[in-house]
């Protein structure tokens, strides 16, 4: 078989690649391991920054985004007992955020690429990429009891933080900066009335937040131990740590619900530099991790395949490989400025295991500032929003 393309990975870099080349008339083959009901019903958060909305609409991807999705106009600091108001919308002149779930941005993507007939292979076993430094580079599989050899002028791994792709890179052709933090995130997903607000804590107990998915559907953490358990965390237990990291003296509550999914997420910092080797492009979680505290990570994977695409069609119209030799210097500088912006949130909103009293004066401190200075609080919006410069 043969391609132009070979995209290892149908998450939303993946996808977006394909959809975004066949607009340009580039030929792509999708390679993905898990099946498309896997793909398309695994809950993951959902904020998307204007310019990926813009992005999608554009492209025509965006009808039930834009009639289904939750604009969020801004974000409340909670300190001191109080909610604090972040106006992104007004501070970014109308520039704003989306609530719309991630695996409802993958049935949008895997619809529209099957109906123009893309080829995706779900349930592929035993992918293996090679030959990507040279001009013929191959991926072979396994796919209904058949072995496949695919070869292609350019791979696109797009296969996350535990795929094949950036493990078969040689060690030596690039450097990982990577940051792993003393705790992780209780999640729960829960069938309870929205709260209206998008809320990030900081409480003597620990870092919690609070945001929605529907006005039915609740997606809410805490901060715990790394090394705690889903099972140490019973219902009624869950609910008490919320309520009493979310308490204050200016009445605000919300209301609990039916859990219908708990789970604990790692918090870690990784990027790859380069992001290429030969004509293998990484993109999305494969090249870089971002703690979810700054709502980052779907709309850097959509940004880094933008370029990508941009680089292929340069290519397949000039035969110059130019705009692809600088693919990884035009993503990382987004990559570094988003990193830096969740490091900033998670440093400045959880408790630390060797926090002390200076530590937390200065926390208490940034918050502050962050709620009364313009300048302070349109840095914050500015890159929650997206910063593309």
């Amino acid at each position: 078989m043969r391609t132009q393309v070979a995209i290892v990975g149908a998450g939303p870099a993946g996808l977006m690649l394909a959809h975004l080349l066949h607009l340009q008339g580039i030929e792509s083959f999708i390679l993905e391991t898990r099946s498309r009901a896997s793909i398309e019903s695994t809950v993951r958060a959902g904020v998307i920054e204007q310019s990926t909305v813009d992005l999608m609409a554009a492209t025509g991807v965006a009808g039930r985004l834009l009639k289904e999705g939750c604009p969020h106009h801004g974000i409340y600091l909670r300190f001191d007992g109080k909610n604090h108001f972040i106006d992104v919308f007004e501070l970014m002149g109308g520039k704003t955020v989306m609530f719309y779930p991630q695996h409802e941005i993958i049935k949008d993507l895997v619809a529209a690429c099957l109906a123009v007939g893309g080829d995706i292979r779900f349930e592929a076993q035993n992918v293996r990429v090679s030959d990507f430094d040279t001009d013929h580079p191959k991926v072979q599989f396994q796919h209904e009891g058949q072995e496949i050899t695919l070869d292609c002028d350019f791979i696109a791994g797009c296969d996350g933080s535990q795929g094949i792709c950036r493990n078969t890179i040689p060690a030596s052709a690039y450097t990982i900066y990577d940051k792993i933090y003393p705790f992780s995130w209780f999640g729960i997903l829960a069938e309870a009335p929205s709260a209206g607000k998008l809320i990030y804590s900081y409480h003597e107990k620990g870092f919690a937040l609070v945001s929605s998915r529907t006005p039915n559907l609740q997606r809410m953490y805490f901060q715990v131990d790394p090394n705690d358990s889903v099972a140490n965390w019973p219902d009624e237990r869950i609910w008490a740590e919320f309520y009493a990291r979310l308490e204050g003296e200016d009445g605000w509550t919300f209301e609990s619900g039916k859990i219908i999914k708990k789970d604990i997420i790692g918090m870690r910092s990784y990027v790859i530099e380069p992001m290429q080797y030969g004509r293998m492009f990484l993109a999305g979680d494969a090249a870089h991790i971002i703690p979810p505290t700054g709502a980052k990570g779907l709309n850097l994977a959509i940004a880094d395949v933008k370029h990508l695409a941009d680089g292929l069609q340069h290519f397949y119209a000039t035969g110059n490989t130019a705009e692809l030799e600088t693919y990884s210097s035009k993503c990382l500088r987004r990559i570094w400025r988003a990193e830096h912006f969740s490091w900033w949130m998670t440093s400045m909103l959880h408790r630390f295991p060797d926090d002390n009293k200076f530590q937390q004066k200065l926390q208490l401190s940034q918050l502050r500032y962050t709620a009364s200075s313009h300048a302070a609080a349109y840095s914050l919006a500015e890159n929650y929003a997206g910063f593309e410069g």
